[in-house]
């Protein structure tokens, strides 16, 4: 009993000891290193260990940093519970090589925030916070993950990080990330389509009853920093979530499960229940959806394109025989279209399937080529000899008459030219016995049937080209 007495003596001498050194390098005067360097001694500091859980609810509740309160005075939490760490993303820059393309850079500082009372320091301290940058190796961190469909842009080198300790325990980790996304886009109606980029968080090692992600004061969109620089990058909206348990990397999900046959809760379980097996992880994901830049489509493409197919209309109101006017008119703007076209689709993604620019590329073309062929129909039909020699002046309608001396039963009905009424020339119906003059109904001539196919052009090309607009534009901008 003796003995016990002494080493329960002897415990209490040596905690006296360790309070009244400890209260002395937290007071005045010291450094923020001299500080670290007695708060992370290996006696007394082990970053394997992760920090004890004293109040679930301080990171959603967002306290402030510099509040002295200890945290947990208001709620106690069993120790051992899940360590909340509170993230928050800042986009500094949004950046693509070009403009069709589904490569986005972007830029964010990445904050994370969580609870140690293990790096409690006295409120005698001059300092707010402690500037641990030089003791990160020394100090317990989430090991975050990435999960995205990309790379970093460049390595990663200490002055990326800032790592701050708060008074009451709070340590506040801010790191700079620089990725490289390759994003998802419906590429078969570029350029109306609206390309999702998408990167999750979460612990590598850590499953979710040791450590639970949240969203900073349950934000469900992104901040942007003031000075938020773009290039080729049209960010429309974004959105923060919790990774949904089915979609995570690590499930092995298998959809021939019988027992995935009824609603969506049902396959979550089951993923749940094989995620189980391999640990579940809490995970936080973060959606960036951007658009194409449509101005610099309609000043390039779109309206360059129907200025040269209404171009090609021109010549349905020039004369059938004016051979040299619409030929230039026609060739001319075949060739610049076709000159458009192709500097264009070298900047284009490459796709297998059949795209809006596809469509917009050969209909155009189409109309181009298709008002080049009817003016050679029309120049063919009005060279063509008409069917009976006769002497005619370009605008006449040409009247054959028969050989004279020729004379022909007609119907009884039939109203002919008589040629035994005297000086004058009558009509009327061939039953009467006279000699007559039958006018027969001659064929159109050629000339006229050229005017009427230009005059039929001038009203149906205009009228389809103006149905392809409408229906190609509510087409696909339906779709995005």
């Amino acid at each position: 009993m003796g003995l016990f007495v002494e080493l329960l003596r002897a415990a209490a001498i040596l905690l006296i000891l360790w309070h009244v050194r400890g209260s002395d390098f937290f007071e005045e005067g010291k450094s923020d290193k001299e500080i670290l360097d007695n708060l992370l001694v290996t006696t007394r500091y082990d970053k394997r260990l992760r920090p004890t859980v004293q109040d679930a609810d301080f990171c959603c509740g967002m306290r402030s940093p510099s509040d002295p309160r200890t945290p947990g005075s208001s709620r106690q939490h069993l120790p051992g519970g899940p360590l909340t760490v509170n993230v928050s993303v800042l986009l500094l820059s949004l950046a693509s090589p070009d403009e069709s393309s589904l490569k986005y850079e972007v830029e964010f500082l990445l904050q994370q925030q969580w609870f140690d009372p293990r790096l409690k320091y006295s409120n005698k301290s001059e300092y707010e916070f402690l500037n641990a940058i030089h003791h990160h190796n020394d100090i317990w961190l989430p090991d975050t993950y990435f999960i995205m469909h990309g790379d970093f842009k460049d390595p990663l080198i200490p002055v990326h990080f800032a790592l701050r300790i708060y008074r009451n325990g709070t340590v506040s980790y801010l790191m700079r990330r620089h990725l490289i996304l390759s994003c998802q886009g419906h590429l078969h109606i570029f350029p109306f389509d609206d390309p999702q980029c998408s990167f999750a968080m979460e612990s590598i090692s850590y499953e979710q009853t040791a450590i639970t992600y949240v969203w900073k004061n349950d934000e469900d969109t992104l901040r942007k920093s003031p000075s938020l620089t773009t290039l080729n990058a049209y960010l429309i909206s974004n959105r923060t979530v919790t990774c949904p348990t089915k979609s995570s990397w690590r499930v092995d999900y298998d959809e021939s499960d019988p027992d995935d046959e009824s609603s969506e809760d049902c396959k979550c379980s089951l993923c749940q229940r094989r995620f189980e097996q391999q640990g579940n992880y809490s995970c936080l994901k973060v959606d960036l959806i951007f658009t194409r830049d449509r101005a610099f489509y309609f000043t390039t493409v779109f309206i360059p394109g129907i200025i040269l197919v209404t171009s090609s209309f021109i010549t349905f109101w020039l004369e059938w025989n004016a051979v040299p006017a619409r030929v230039m008119i026609g060739v001319t703007t075949m060739l610049n279209f076709f000159t458009t076209s192709n500097s264009f689709r070298g900047t284009l993604p490459v796709v297998s399937n059949l795209t809006a620019m596809n469509v917009w590329d050969g209909v155009c073309m189409c109309f181009i080529y298709a008002s080049l062929l009817e003016f050679v129909c029309v120049n063919y039909v009005g060279r063509k000899r008409p069917l009976h020699n006769v002497v005619y002046r370009p605008g006449e309608n040409p009247v054959t008459q028969g050989d004279k001396n020729k004379r022909e039963t007609s119907g009884p009905n039939e109203i002919v030219s008589c040629t035994n009424c005297g000086p004058n020339p009558c009509t009327h119906a061939a039953n009467n016995g006279c000699a007559t003059e039958v006018r027969k109904k001659e064929p159109p001539h050629p000339i006229r049937v050229a005017k009427t196919i230009d005059v039929i052009a001038r009203i149906t090309f205009p009228t389809a080209y103006a149905v392809f607009l409408i229906f190609f534009f509510i087409h696909y901008k339906g779709f995005s």
